[in-house]
């Protein structure tokens, strides 16, 4: 009924420059959606079928994947406390005004675990060193911190805390698929095919919960 007034056009007089200010700026992800829908787009890292989304920026994309993981866990497994919390630092003497804030992208708890995932869109998963593909190490830094933060701040709750990289998967010849264990904790380095049937998509995710918390 909102929209009864509004008269159909053809989408292809559309002019997708738009210049967005603050009057406009909150319909600027929908109008993206709109356009990646309308014009097909699909992003893919197949060699000879890549089509680049110059409207998205990788900030956008990025945060993108961030909410469709952490809206589809809500959905999909509402047994599951899903949201995406700030992790205190655990300090024992100083201020932390100037510590970088420790943002989560997903969370899951369920009983007595907790599992950190730590969504990454990137052209690249790996990176080269002296000629071998190795992690990024700013990531398992960062995953890291949020694991020992949270595992201190639940300490006496018989509590386990995990954590997870979770990358798209790219045309790289190496994929991340690793798990360690790394002062206690499960750390794990994963990729999302996203270039597939949404019913491996899903696949693949309910299988993380599985593997975390049922089996």
């Amino acid at each position: 009924m909102y929209f009864r007034e509004v008269d159909l056009i053809d989408v292809n007089s559309i002019n997708w420059k738009i210049r967005f200010d603050r009057n406009n700026q909150t319909y600027k992800m929908l109008i993206n959606i709109c356009y990646l829908v309308i014009t097909g787009l699909i992003h893919s890292e197949k060699v000879g079928d890549k089509k680049l989304m110059e409207f998205f920026d990788d900030q956008q994309m990025s945060s993108l994947y961030e909410k469709f993981l952490l809206n589809y866990f809500k959905k999909e497994h509402p047994n599951i406390l899903t949201h995406a919390p700030q992790i205190d630092w655990q300090i024992d003497e100083g201020i932390d005004l100037l510590l970088p804030k420790m943002k989560t992208d997903v969370t899951l708890e369920y009983q007595n675990k907790i599992l950190i995932i730590d969504a990454k869109f990137y052209s690249q998963n790996t990176l080269k060193n002296y000629g071998k593909n190795i992690h990024n190490t700013s990531n398992l830094y960062q995953i890291f911190a949020y694991v020992k933060n949270k595992q201190i701040e639940v300490q006496g709750k018989d509590i386990e805390v995990s954590g997870m990289l979770l990358y798209v998967k790219t045309s790289q010849s190496i994929q991340p698929d690793s798990d360690y264990v790394m002062s206690g904790n499960k750390i794990s380095v994963k990729t999302l095919d996203l270039n597939q049937d949404f019913s491996l998509i899903k696949e693949q995710l309910d299988a993380f919960v599985h593997d975390y918390f049922l089996s």
